[in-house]
């Protein structure tokens, strides 16, 4: 009797070489909630820059960062017109400073996928209340608006948006050391496409 053959599993993508540097920095701060704020930019409609700073939220993919974000904001419609982004972090135990570059891949709740959920799940009842809030940005309306927490069986609303960040280009600026050390990584060809990642080091 023949048994079907099944399709091999697809590998897993390797590690960009500067994810185990970045897990080390993000290490050495310990509990801090530094090893999770980075700062994102942004160009707003007008042309002119915005920068807000986020909570890191895992990893979608081997370069693929996820940041969480309400779809109400000015933001989302400033990565609509043009997903291209920056991202700042400072890890000052580590001394290490990474600046990220990529494309801004929007992925709303509507409906919610799988990772919407899983998302949602992990956040903490004050964390889930933030999507709870007004809309951001508008008039103030009073406190009694702003509920303090959501439970975990509160639907997954609307305006609960998954951004995913896919880098092509890393930069690592290193102050521990005389002189400090400046590393940039770019992938395949620097805008994203081919594969690997090259290394060039830098004058800091």
């Amino acid at each position: 009797m023949q048994h079907p053959t099944s399709e091999p599993l697809p590998e897993p993508d390797p590690l960009p070489p500067w994810r185990p540097l970045l897990r080390a920095a993000r290490h050495r701060e310990g509990r801090s909630p530094m090893a999770r704020w980075l700062q994102l930019a942004t160009v707003a409609a007008d042309g002119t820059p915005r920068v807000r700073t986020l909570v890191f939220r895992g990893w979608g993919a081997a370069s693929h960062l996820d940041l969480l974000t309400d779809g109400r904001s000015a933001k989302l419609a400033e990565l609509q017109a043009n997903p291209a982004v920056e991202l700042a972090w400072l890890l000052p135990k580590a001394r290490a400073q990474f600046r990220l570059r990529g494309q801004a891949e929007i992925l709303p709740a509507a409906p919610p996928s799988a990772e919407h959920h899983h998302h949602w799940q992990a956040l903490t009842p004050g964390g889930r209340a933030l999507w709870g809030w007004p809309e951001p940005g508008a008039p103030f309306s009073g406190a009694e608006a702003f509920p303090a927490e959501l439970p975990p069986e509160t639907q997954v609303p609307a305006s609960f948006v998954l951004l995913r960040i896919a880098l092509h280009q890393v930069e690592l600026l290193d102050l521990s050391a005389h002189p400090h050390r400046r590393r940039r990584w770019c992938a395949g060809d620097g805008d994203g496409g081919g594969s690997g990642w090259s290394e060039t080091e830098l004058n800091p």
